[in-house]
């Protein structure tokens, strides 16, 4: 069974222009990202999922610069994007991961991608009744079981906008699981940079988790924040 994290993200953001390809501790945003999934799955478990518009070509050819995986789709249909890059790869199931998710935590990730293969779920995440902060978001889903309903999630803008919003909102498919954490102190923390406050928020975390990034422990976050908050 193969499994594989699709990176989707695009340059154009409306509240943080280029936010993605933007330096924190001297390292892009994206490459934060990558490099803490890279923790857990080789470079051929990767893809960078962005569209074919011109405005996306500062992502494409950073991408091409490291030498990633790079898929080029859709701008609009973001859940259709997500589908084909995944297909182009030939994996079995699909992790779901936003290029300004600079946080993921790697135990979760590990236990989710262990479980996906353990059972024929089709879809886990640990987003619904949430644990954990926004910006540790994690989401797979069998590809095949994506694959029967795109038809219909390409009808609505907001699920082709939101890639797995459909999920929450459907009964679809048989088999489902929500993982959630007993650390509690991090819940309703914004992790995600939409705003330049998010932004120096997040660089003076990186800061304090000092040098145990980008090892990091859910732990480290804690108390780090717990500094920020003082």
């Amino acid at each position: 069974m193969k499994i594989g994290a699709v990176i989707i993200a695009r340059y154009n953001s409306t509240r943080l222009y280029g936010k993605v390809l933007k330096n924190l501790s001297g390292i892009p945003a994206l490459e934060h990202t990558y490099n803490r999934l890279s923790k857990v799955l080789s470079e051929e478990q990767i893809i960078l999922a962005t569209s074919a518009e011109i405005s996306d070509d500062p992502i494409a050819n950073f991408t091409q610069m490291k030498g990633w995986h790079l898929y080029r789709g859709s701008l609009d249909n973001v859940a259709e994007r997500f589908l084909k890059a995944g297909q182009s790869m030939g994996w079995d199931y699909l992790i779901r991961i936003n290029g300004d998710n600079i946080f993921i935590d790697l135990e979760c990730l590990q236990e989710m991608i262990g479980i996906a293969k353990e059972s024929e779920y089709d879809f886990l995440s640990n987003v619904k009744d949430r644990t954990y902060p926004k910006g540790m978001s994690i989401e797979i889903v069998r590809t095949l079981f994506y694959e029967n309903y795109i038809e219909q999630i390409s009808k609505s803008n907001n699920y082709k906008e939101h890639v797995t919003i459909a999920l929450y909102e459907n009964l679809w498919g048989n088999q489902r699981f929500f993982y959630n954490t007993r650390i509690k102190e991090l819940q309703g923390i914004q992790l995600a940079f939409d705003t330049s406050e998010d932004f120096e928020r997040i660089e003076n975390l990186i800061t304090l988790i000092g040098n145990k990034y980008p090892d990091y422990k859910l732990n480290d976050i804690k108390n780090a924040y717990e500094q920020l908050e003082r």
